[in-house]
């Protein structure tokens, strides 16, 4: 019986047997001197395989990707990709939401507040962050450094990774929707720029909370949507299965939405995934962030108002019969 790794998606499991026989050869105490040419071997095909697997990618099999177990989430490129980072917490009305991550941040000479999803690894976490699903205070949370962004003249950057805003009656009772559209009114309009970056997932509202901006990238294999595959599969076909017809139907990866002009640009991710090498990746986002805030750094204010409100009124297009 084969070996299945559940950190592997099931399209990545040709893979995990090349790296275990590779594995195998570097940890045999007793290996001859052809180990080395045995592996620079199995490296090449493994190499090749890697290309052949993911330079065909379906829109659902980019699904399973932007969702990896092993994906960077925002906690992995903070220490690695920023100069220095200051946290802030709290909203000043309930309390701290864990499942976004807010702070004063620098990278290189360039000084801006951050925002960012954060999902959680193990269980512990993951019901700390609640899955990356902010509640209304994280929503608030995220207003009141987006305020201090514009009362200091500080750029926004914020990193999306969500499948969506929480939907528990805790949430809804502390009016989840008015703290969803009051980022969506404020960022609109707010007198600094801003830069999103969907690093996984762009879940809905959930996304889009701290998404109004005047450059959005997304990197190579995450996804942006008005709901999940699954989700949608089952209101279109009472069946969350057809979740890989439902992710071909969305258009929810970067080339279709780049197409579309929803999204600015595509930043590269290793080959095989973001989740194969972290460095490679961490450097790819920063070349592309620096690169987001030099174009707006010296662009007068009023100029990128204006084209911030024409490009959300290009959102939606129709024909008339």
């Amino acid at each position: 019986m084969k070996e299945f790794n559940p950190n592997y998606l099931d399209f990545e499991q040709p893979l995990l047997e090349i790296e275990g026989r590779i594995k195998q050869i570097k940890n045999d105490p007793e290996k001859t001197a052809k180990a080395d040419a045995k592996i620079t071997k199995l490296d090449k095909e493994h190499s090749e395989l890697t290309r052949k697997i993911f330079g065909n990618l379906t829109d659902w099999q980019i699904s399973q990707l932007a969702r990896h177990p092993l994906r960077p989430y925002t906690l992995d490129y903070i220490p690695n990709l920023f100069s220095s980072f200051t946290e802030l917490h709290g909203d000043r009305m309930f309390g701290d939401d864990a499942a976004l991550i807010c702070g004063i941040a620098k990278i290189d000479e360039h000084n801006f507040m951050f925002i960012g999803h954060q999902k959680g690894r193990d269980a512990k976490e993951k019901v700390k962050r609640n899955f990356g699903m902010p509640k209304p205070e994280g929503y608030r949370k995220a207003l009141r450094v987006m305020k201090l962004a514009e009362k200091f003249g500080l750029p926004v950057v914020t990193f999306i990774d969500t499948p969506g805003a929480y939907p528990g009656i805790d949430a809804e009772s502390r009016n989840q929707s008015q703290a969803i559209a009051e980022n969506l009114y404020i960022m609109s309009n707010l007198k600094v720029p801003v830069i999103s970056i969907i690093i996984g997932e762009g879940g809905s509202g959930g996304a889009l909370a701290i998404g109004i901006s005047d450059k959005l990238g997304m990197l190579e294999n995450s996804i942006y949507s008005v709901i999940s595959p699954e989700g949608c599969a089952s209101i279109l076909w009472k069946d969350s299965k057809k979740a890989e017809q439902a992710a071909d139907a969305l258009c929810i990866t970067a080339p279709k939405l780049v197409k579309f002009n929803l999204v600015d640009l595509i930043i590269p991710e290793p080959l095989g995934g973001a989740h194969r090498d972290y460095s490679a990746m961490t450097s790819s986002l920063k070349m592309n962030l620096i690169s987001m805030l030099e174009d707006l750094k010296d662009t007068d204010i009023d100029e990128i108002l204006y084209k911030r409100k024409e490009k959300i009124s290009s959102y939606g297009k129709f024909e008339r019969s």
